[in-house]
């Protein structure tokens, strides 16, 4: 068994323990000295679990926080006033962790609060996808002869027509992205962000000929497809997904399909799920027979 990492014995590592379970990640832990051991059984694991602690203990309270929970008045507001410290802190590593995914989130939510939730379209127009012909996929690729025309294939990611839209796309794009940027440099997330978005919208105005859609969702589903085939293919990264959560995402694919395709971009949805698997598998290929590597950024022995 190799030794991973130590904490305090005041800290509860139920909650990580179980997520660490759930990512297939066989593990023990043991009270030595006054501290925690997490015992798992490779090096490769150990650098998994060091990092997923790292990140679990900027966002678990600490005891001192536990305490004056329960603490007088006075007590209480010093504790609420360093919990927010805390937290802009926690937030600001995060967000330096993860620029890329932050700086989308913000930038949908922006975009929901100045066109109203998508009531004032006309104020965002120029991020809907471009009016091009669509008689055939050649054709539309070519007709795209400008830097904002390419840009504008883009932006439709960034409009949400309704609270649900936008808080359930931000919700899963905060899940996946973080895990998938944090894997790999910040500009092969952005290459996956954009070539998904790129495929999704456009395989949404093929399929509609107009260009009244937006959300997030293509991208969504793009890192869902690309995040399975790395769960399948190099196992030990240690992303936080499962065979039910894929299955859960393309039977509700098909079922928006079937139910409301006339309401919800479901050629985006298929375009970036079927680019995310794509661009999964050729990474998935890259690193095991071209690099001889089974975890993102560590050679096999």
């Amino acid at each position: 068994m190799i030794r991973a990492a130590s904490v305090d014995v005041a800290i509860n590592l139920a909650q990580f323990s179980q997520q660490l379970f759930q990512s297939g990640l066989e593990h023990r832990i043991v009270e030595e000295s006054g501290k925690q051991t997490i015992w798992v059984g490779s090096d490769r694991e150990a650098y998994v679990v060091q990092q997923r602690l790292n990140d679990w203990l900027q966002s678990a309270p600490t005891p001192e926080e536990i305490s004056a929970a329960n603490a007088g008045p006075a007590l209480k507001t010093t504790a609420i006033q360093y919990g927010l410290l805390r937290w802009l802190v926690a937030t600001w590593f995060g967000f330096r962790r993860c620029p890329i995914t932050w700086s989308l989130i913000a930038g949908c939510v922006a975009v929901a609060v100045f066109s109203r939730l998508g009531d004032d379209t006309y104020s965002v127009r120029v991020l809907f996808y471009p009016l091009l012909p669509e008689d055939s996929l050649v054709q539309l690729f070519l007709a795209i002869d400008s830097v904002a025309e390419a840009i504008r294939t883009l932006t439709p990611m960034l409009l949400h027509f309704g609270e649900l839209h936008l808080i359930f796309n931000m919700l899963w794009l905060w899940y996946f992205g973080r895990q998938l940027e944090k894997l790999q440099s910040w500009w092969v997330f952005l290459l996956l962000v954009m070539v998904t978005s790129f495929v999704g919208n456009t395989a949404q105005y093929w399929h509609l000929g107009y260009n009244n859609f937006g959300g997030m969702s293509g991208v969504v589903y793009g890192l869902v497809g690309y995040a399975w085939m790395i769960y399948h293919f190099i196992p030990r990264t240690g992303l936080m997904l499962s065979n039910k959560m894929f299955v859960i995402f393309i039977a509700a694919l098909f079922l928006m399909e079937v139910l409301a395709s006339s309401m919800i971009a479901t050629a985006a949805h298929a375009g970036g799920l079927i680019a995310g698997v794509l661009l999964g598998g050729l990474t998935a290929a890259y690193y095991r027979l071209y690099l001889r590597q089974d975890m993102l950024g560590h050679s096999l022995k």
